[in-house]
């Protein structure tokens, strides 16, 4: 469990609800109540398998309990929260951009409520960058990679990658939002107590229902649009991307799993970095699974890695 992910790959509102029904496509069992983000003005809605889709949409994940890993030694409890639908792309990252450094979070910003000490550790102020043009050149973090670009083109629907986990928290506590806990994460990708054993159910992977398997150390690999494999690749209450695309950051540390959870966070370093989810466009299938945790430096800017945010009732 204390393996990152870096070594593992290179040894390698209540408003309008989604339509998801569609040829072929899952249903999810449950159809997601969806809200629209208050900091979206200026992101077209450019997201989803046809295109005209709110990047911002978030949908409600209703709490309740289940196994983390699928496993019965690791009940947990979680309350009633939205993610979003889509990991956070290009465009929506852009205006987060436009506003940095002013932006950075205060003391305290971005806690989840039910958890004490979760929220913007000043002594963090440090891993952030200094000022705009610091922030820009790290989002370049892969020439071959990357998705953004310092005006748009093209791609402002790709979800954004190259961010370190400290920018992802700073990113989510300035949208109103927060990273999700790994028991969140684990939860809505797993269909709650479906445990499921991918986010769209028991159906063995393929490149119908998520991006992976591209070898990057060889080939150069598109990373497509949010919601590229959507619906059918969505989870339970309709998030798209919960396997493959990029891994994704969770607030938690990475650490052993124990005992009982009831809405908890690990957020004592252990030695094995910060939690992350999903697999990537990069990764090979068995890293697709809800089941499959990893850990990496905070301060690690990857083209593999990205996030998407949660928000509470």
């Amino acid at each position: 469990m204390g393996e990152s992910v870096h070594a593992v790959f290179f040894r390698p509102l209540a408003a309008m609800a989604i339509a998801l029904v569609a040829a072929g496509g899952c249903i999810p069992d449950v159809e997601p109540s969806v809200f629209v983000l208050s900091r979206c003005d200026q992101v077209a809605p450019t997201c989803g398998p046809a295109a005209d889709e709110s990047c911002c949409a978030a949908s409600e994940v209703v709490g309740g309990q289940f196994n983390r890993l699928n496993d019965a030694r690791y009940p947990a409890t979680v309350a009633d929260f939205r993610l979003d639908r889509f990991e956070v792309t290009v465009g929506r990252f852009r205006q987060f951009v436009a506003g940095y450094p002013a932006i950075r979070p205060k003391a305290g910003a971005g806690a989840h409520p039910l958890i004490q000490g979760s929220g913007w550790d000043p002594a963090w102020d440090a891993s952030l960058p200094a000022g705009q043009e610091e922030l820009r050149a790290s989002l370049g973090c892969d020439a071959n990679f990357r998705t953004w670009t310092d005006e748009p083109a093209g791609n402002e629907a790709a979800p954004i990658n190259c961010v370190s986990w400290y920018l992802a928290f700073a990113f989510c506590a300035w949208d109103e939002g927060r990273l999700p806990t790994e028991a969140e994460w684990n939860y809505a990708a797993a269909g709650g107590n479906d445990h499921r054993a991918y986010p769209w159910g028991d159906e063995a992977p393929s490149q119908d229902l998520a991006v992976y398997g591209c070898d990057s150390t060889t080939t150069v690999c598109p990373i497509p649009s949010v919601g590229s494999k959507s619906p059918a690749g969505d989870g339970k209450w309709g998030q798209a991307d919960l396997a493959g695309s990029l891994f994704e950051w969770v607030l938690d540390y990475h650490a052993d799993l124990t005992g009982t959870c009831s809405n908890c966070a690990a957020l004592t370093d252990g030695g094995y970095g910060r939690g992350s989810r999903g697999g990537a466009f990069s990764h090979p299938e068995e890293m697709l699974s809800p089941t499959y945790r990893v850990g990496e430096l905070p301060e690690k800017a990857q083209s593999f890695y990205g996030f998407r945010c949660a928000r509470d009732e």
